[in-house]
């Protein structure tokens, strides 16, 4: 077995088509000699069918990161097809559609609840609940979207990021002791299900195509899948509580 991951252990979430980051993440890293498991939400029999079209077949748990049940159960389930994890990709984010679109000022609590808990929160769940089967040198890498900076129709989202960021440091800082990394890759905006479902998304699209200085493609996942596989390998293992920017470079340009 050869790749940059050869014999690595991974476990992928967010796959729910092969337009979505994570499966680009999960084709990638069987290509370079990774095993993976999937998880899946909801519609678990989509996500079985779009894991047939990874070069090798993956299996997929069922994982609601809200359930606690799901979570106390996923390393035993995890175990059923490895003997252990060396990196977890978080790809994960929800806000219900109050919370979105212009909507940053009327959104109920209830809702930014719920948008809190399963795009921040959850990454520390996912991180704890697949601990059990991780041990020195394994890797955390969660997707965000830059939340530097206030972004129109993002709203809620954009603060759900903000924390993600946050709590990807704070792991960092409590898992570095046992050897494990946590990271994130900021992509630019890509045209997936997730960006389809916030209203007005769109309006970002032109400004990076104008403005980043290496251009940017919306709908090509793997430069940012590629990030996530450099942060999974053993080529970064003295960086955690990183941000690594895929954008074309629009972060480091001013308005």
């Amino acid at each position: 077995m050869s790749g940059l991951l050869a014999g690595k252990r991974l476990l992928v979430t967010g796959v729910i088509t092969d337009a979505s980051i994570a499966f680009s993440v999960a084709k990638l890293a069987q290509e370079n000699g990774a095993q993976v498991v999937l998880t899946g939400y909801g519609r678990l029999s989509l996500v079985e069918r779009i894991a047939k079209r990874l070069p090798e077949p993956a299996p997929v748990i069922e994982l609601d990161v809200s359930n606690e049940e799901h979570l106390a159960g996923l390393a035993d389930k995890v175990r059923e097809h490895v003997d252990g994890l060396d990196g977890v990709v978080h790809s994960i984010g929800f806000a219900p559609q109050s919370c979105l679109g212009g909507g940053f000022l009327d959104a109920p609590w209830a809702d930014v609840a719920t948008a809190l808990q399963v795009s921040t929160y959850s990454y520390k769940s996912l991180a704890m609940a697949a601990l059990p089967l991780m041990s020195a040198g394994g890797a955390v890498v969660g997707l965000t979207f830059d939340a530097t900076k206030a972004w129109p129709v993002y709203d809620w989202m954009g603060v759900a990021k903000a924390g993600l960021e946050s709590a990807s440091r704070y792991l960092a800082l409590h898992l570095g002791k046992q050897g494990i990394r946590s990271n994130l890759v900021a992509a630019g905006p890509l045209r997936t299900i997730a960006a389809k479902s916030i209203p007005g998304f769109d309006r970002f699209e032109d400004a990076w195509t104008e403005r980043a200085p290496l251009g940017w493609n919306l709908t090509d996942q793997e430069p940012a899948a590629r990030a996530c596989l450099a942060l999974l390998s053993d080529w970064f293992p003295a960086t955690t509580g990183e941000i690594v920017h895929v954008d074309g470079g629009y972060h480091a340009i001013g308005a």
